[in-house]
């Protein structure tokens, strides 16, 4: 039972987070919540603010193959690409066991892995790297900024990344947004949010020359220790790529539900 808690903590933190994120972009953007799909799909070149995810709790293999196919549809409709989400522990370990060939099936492919983290870790202390100096993200050329080490560290191009951020007084204003700087030059990044009171941390990224020292786990330190300051909390949230799922639990983060990402197939 606690890991279909988990999992469904974890889809609540994307459906609620990403209505923001994604209407932040478009105000018309298509936000729907169908029976066992939550749709939050700005269209944007920046392809993770596309989203299409499962939301039935318990999901035998025959609706996930119904669910697949309805989501890939919607997919297909859509000008961008995106990702669909699947948070593997709210289905039947049957619908588990199946869901590649589901996905096959489906015209999806599956495209990274990832793990849905949570803690009641907050509040932690301010950090401190010797390298690092921390400035919040308040203006454009510190969106770009921030837009930029994303798109060089999951291979966006620049251009794909600061559709994603470009002019935001949400990320300028209530996301608790870092760069961290070496020799005043951006090289990592990370962000904290307020939602269905939790903190969420999202868009973490380093510059792939300066990885390994450390730099992610001290700016995503930096934006849990401000966001927490601000709100209060003390529950925080991620949904981790592979690359950064052994960075969080030195945070405190334990790690929940695995997800899959899923992709039209090329």
């Amino acid at each position: 039972m606690q890991n279909l808690a988990d999992a469904t903590e974890s889809l609540e933190q994307l459906v609620v987070g990403w209505r923001e994120m994604v209407l932040d972009r478009d105000a018309a953007a298509d936000v729907r919540d169908l029976p066992g799909i939550a749709v939050r799909w700005a269209d944007s070149r920046f392809a993770f603010w596309n989203c299409v995810t499962l939301t039935d709790v318990g999901a035998d293999p025959a609706l996930v193959r119904q669910r697949l196919s309805q989501a890939a549809q919607i997919m297909r409709a859509k000008k961008r690409p995106g990702f669909l989400w699947v948070f593997e522990d709210l289905l039947t370990d049957e619908a588990r066991a199946a869901l590649g060939t589901a996905a096959e099936q489906a015209g999806l492919e599956h495209a990274f892995p990832g793990t849905g983290m949570a803690g009641d870790l907050l509040p932690l202390p301010d950090p401190v790297h010797p390298d690092l100096t921390f400035v919040r993200v308040t203006t454009d050329e510190h969106l770009r900024a921030y837009a930029d080490l994303n798109s060089h560290a999951y291979g966006f191009a620049l251009e794909d990344g600061r559709d994603g951020l470009d002019g935001s007084t949400l990320w300028k204003e209530r996301v608790h947004a870092y760069l961290g700087m070496r020799d005043g030059e951006p090289v990592t990044c990370a962000a904290t949010v307020e939602v269905a009171g939790r903190l969420f941390v999202v868009l973490v990224a380093t510059a792939p020359a300066w990885e390994r020292n450390g730099y992610g786990e001290a700016v995503t330190r930096k934006a849990l220790h401000e966001g927490g300051r601000a709100t209060g909390l003390t529950r925080a949230t991620l949904h981790a790529t592979a690359a950064g799922a052994p960075v969080y639990p030195r945070i405190g983060f334990e790690p929940n539900s695995p997800m899959g990402f899923y992709a039209l197939k090329s």
